[in-house]
């Protein structure tokens, strides 16, 4: 579909080389043990179950997820390179709406996805952009290196939005497409709000990584909720 979807195709060796999706395979590494442990689940789901996962438990919301997802079969089924969205591109704004609204997300969306660089970090070896490493990542956690969009970037939080709007560190990352986020009058105005309201950023971040989540993916059966895909994981008990 033209928006694009979860179904595992990441695992392949075509997708995992597109310039966008550099380091991931450190990622599926981990994560293939679990599969390996529960087979049942596939892998579209196991990703989107990281994903969430990971957000609440670095301090975020509760994703409010469904799962049932089909994967792809094989790499032929993989999409083009291009579909996501580049760091500098000569209009940041409208090149965020280009590639969200095919999506079928919207400019509030857009900003509140946006929001999850409050973790993580950018490696210039994979992407072109960041430091080697700042005074907030030269010692870790796990392998050193890299420049975080901000401080405590192991924390869900709405710093993230803060620190643009301050743009007071220059240890901290700020791509084109971070600061076009207060540059552009619409997306400024969710931008103000969840620097100012992490309550609200919560809330629309929750309801548009679930949303995207599900765009374009392909269930089976329609509905599974969090509670089957725990009670399908749950090693059976001994007799």
């Amino acid at each position: 579909p033209e928006r694009g979807g979860a179904n595992g195709s990441l695992r392949f060796d075509v997708e995992l080389k597109h310039g966008a999706n550099a380091g991931l395979v450190n990622a599926l590494k981990l994560m293939q043990p679990i599969k390996d442990k529960y087979p049942s689940i596939t892998y579209a789901d196991l990703f989107q179950l990281a994903s969430a996962t990971a957000i609440e438990e670095a301090g975020g919301p509760k994703i409010p997820m469904k799962y049932g997802r089909v994967d792809v079969t094989g790499p032929e089924q993989c999409p083009p390179e291009g579909k996501l969205p580049d760091a500098g591109p000569s209009a940041p704004a409208d090149h965020l709406r280009l590639v969200f609204y095919r999506m079928g997300l919207d400019d509030k969306e857009i900003v509140a996805l946006s929001g999850a660089h409050t973790l993580g970090r950018s490696r210039p070896e994979r992407s072109g952009w960041g430091k080697p490493e700042t005074k907030y990542t030269k010692n870790g956690p796990g392998a050193p290196g890299g420049q975080s969009w901000t401080a405590e970037w192991l924390k869900f939080d709405n710093s993230y939005f803060k620190e643009i709007k301050e743009k007071r560190d220059q240890d901290l990352l700020v791509l084109p497409t971070d600061a076009a986020l207060f540059e552009d009058p619409a997306f400024k105005v969710y931008a103000e709000k969840y620097a100012a309201d992490e309550e609200a950023f919560f809330k629309d971040y929750a309801e548009a990584h679930a949303k995207l989540s599900s765009l374009g993916a392909k269930f089976d059966p329609a509905e599974r909720d969090s509670h089957w895909m725990i009670s399908a994981a749950r090693e059976p008990e001994n007799p």
